[in-house]
C-alpha cells in the first residue's frame, strides 16, 4: 500500500468510529428530552429518574464523540493537505461553522444542563436540553452540507486550482444534501431506539428493581423504531435517484451492474481523460448489508408494536433477548451506509473536481503508516472506553445521585401518575 492508501484506509477509520458516536448522541437525545419534557409536564418522579439514567449514558458517548470529532479534524490537517489548499475557502467555512455550533453552542448549554440540576427553574433546565438537541441536529446539517460539497461541489469558481465561494445559498441548496441529512437523522432515530430497548430489554432480564422504569423505555423505544426504520429506507432509495444523475459510477458500482460500468466508464472517460473512474466493485457488499437488514428491520419493528399492543413484548424472554442483540445491528448499517457514500465516490475526493490522490498530503508510506498505527490506537482505545461506561453505568441502573443531584431533590409531591398504553405503569 502507498501513503494515499494508508491515508485512505486512516479516513475509513476515523470517520466510521466517530460517525458510530454521533449517531448514538443523536438518537440518543430524543429520549432524554422526550423523558425529560413529560416530567416537567406531569411532574411524575418515574420520568426524572429516566431522565437521569439515559441522560447520564448520552453525556458518556457525548464525550467520546467530542474527542473522536477533534481526531477527525487533526486527520484533515496531516493527511489531506491537498483538499485543504484546494477547496479549504468552501469546504473549511463548513466545518468552521459546525465546530462553533457543536463545541460551543451545544456542549455550553449541555454542560449548564448537567450542572443545572436543582440549581435552576425546572422549565429553563428542559429548555437547555432542548438547545443541546437542535444543536446536535444543526450541527449535523452543517457537516453533511460539507460532505455534499465533496459529493457534487456548487457555489465555487476556481482561480489558479483553488476554489473560492461565490454563492454560499448554493450550499445549503445542494441536492445531495436534503435526502441524505434526512436519511441521517432515520438512521439515528433508528440507533437511539435499539439502543433504548437493548438496555431497557437487557434490565428485564437482570431482574433490576427499576421495573417500571424501564417498562416505559422500553415502550418508547419499540414505537420510535418504525418512525425511524421506515423513513430511513424512503430517503435512501430518494438518494438513489440523485445520485444517478450527480455520480452515476457510484450507481452502477453499488449494483454490481457490469454493463451499466462500462457504459459509465467510456462517458466519464470521454469527459475526464484515460484512467479508472468506476468505484470499487465490493462497495455493492456493504450496499446489499445495509439493504437486506434494514428490510429486515422493518419487519421485527412491527412484530414488536404487535408484541407491545397484546403485552407480551416484557411478558416473553425471546423479544427481550433479540432486542439485546439487535444493540450493535444499527452500529453496522450506519457503518456501511458510510461506506457506500464515501467509497462510491473514488476516484474523486471532490466528485470531478480534485483527485483522492491529489487531495492527499506528501508522506511517505513510513509516515502514513505510522499515522495511521497512532491514530488506530487512539480511536480503538477510545471506542473500548466508551463501551466500557456505558455499560458500567448501564448495569448500576436508576442511581440516587446520578448528574450530582438526589432524585426528586427539585420537585414537590407527584402530581400526575397517569400513563397511556405507549408508557405502560
Amino acid at each position: 500500500m502507498d501513503a494515499v492508501e494508508i491515508s485512505r484506509l486512516q479516513f475509513a477509520v476515523t470517520g466510521s468510529v466517530h460517525y458510530l458516536f454521533v449517531t448514538l448522541s443523536l438518537g440518543l437525545v430524543l429520549f432524554v428530552v422526550a423523558f425529560q419534557t413529560l416530567w416537567t409536564i406531569r411532574k411524575n418522579p418515574a420520568y426524572e429518574r429516566m431522565t437521569k439514567f439515559w441522560g447520564r449514558l448520552y453525556v458518556i458517548n457525548y464525550g467520546a464523540g467530542i474527542i473522536g470529532g477533534l481526531v477527525m479534524e487533526f486527520q484533515f490537517g496531516l493527511n489531506w493537505s491537498g483538499l485543504a489548499h484546494a477547496t479549504g475557502n468552501v469546504f473549511g467555512g463548513l466545518i468552521a461553522i459546525e465546530t462553533l455550533v457543536a463545541f460551543f453552542i451545544e456542549a455550553t448549554f449541555l454542560g449548564m444542563w448537567i450542572f443545572g440540576w436543582g440549581r435552576i427553574p425546572r422549565v429553563l433546565h428542559l429548555g437547555l436540553i432542548w438547545v443541546v438537541a437542535a444543536t446536535a441536529y444543526v450541527s449535523a446539517y452543517w457537516i453533511l452540507a460539507a460532505n455534499a460539497f465533496l459529493q457534487h461541489p456548487v457555489g465555487y469558481e476556481m482561480r489558479d486550482g483553488v476554489a473560492f465561494l461565490t454563492d454560499f445559498s448554493a450550499l445549503l441548496r445542494n441536492p445531495n444534501l436534503v435526502d441524505a441529512l434526512l436519511h441521517v437523522v432515520s438512521a439515528a432515530v433508528v440507533t437511539g431506539a435499539l439502543f433504548v430497548a437493548g438496555v431497557s430489554a437487557w434490565q428485564f432480564l437482570r431482574r433490576t428493581p427499576d421495573v417500571a422504569e424501564f417498562r416505559r423505555s422500553l415502550r418508547f423505544a419499540v414505537v420510535a423504531l418504525p418512525l425511524g426504520v421506515y423513513p430511513a429506507i424512503h430517503f435512501g432509495f430518494l438518494q438513489e435517484v440523485v445520485i444517478e444523475q450527480s455520480q452515476p459510477a457510484k450507481l452502477a458500482a453499488i449494483y454490481a451492474d457490469p454493463e451499466r460500468s462500462l457504459r459509465v466508464q467510456r462517458e466519464l472517460a470521454a469527459q475526464f481523460g484515460p484512467g479508472d473512474w468506476i468505484p470499487p466493485d465490493w462497495v455493492s457488499v456493504p450496499y446489499q448489508i445495509m439493504m437486506q437488514t434494514t428490510f429486515g428491520l422493518a419487519l421485527v419493528s412491527i412484530t414488536l408494536l404487535v408484541l407491545l399492543t397484546r403485552d407480551w413484548l416484557v411478558r416473553l424472554r425471546v423479544p427481550l433477548y433479540l432486542l439485546v442483540g439487535l444493540i450493535p445491528v444499527p452500529f453496522v448499517l450506519v457503518v456501511c451506509g458510510w461506506l457506500v457514500r464515501e467509497v462510491g465516490r473514488q476516484p474523486w475526493a471532490v466528485y470531478g473536481l480534485l483527485s483522492t490522490t491529489d487531495a492527499a498530503s506528501p508522506l511517505s508510506t513510513g509516515a502514513a503508516a505510522a499515522s495511521f498505527a497512532g491514530f488506530s490506537v487512539l480511536l480503538g482505545g477510545l471506542v473500548l472506553l466508551n463501551v466500557t461506561l456505558l455499560w458500567r453505568f448501564a448495569r448500576r441502573g436508576i442511581e440516587d445521585d446520578a448528574l450530582g443531584m438526589p432524585l426528586g431533590a427539585a420537585l414537590g409531591p407527584s402530581t400526575s401518575d397517569d400513563d397511556s398504553l405507549l408508557v405502560g405503569r
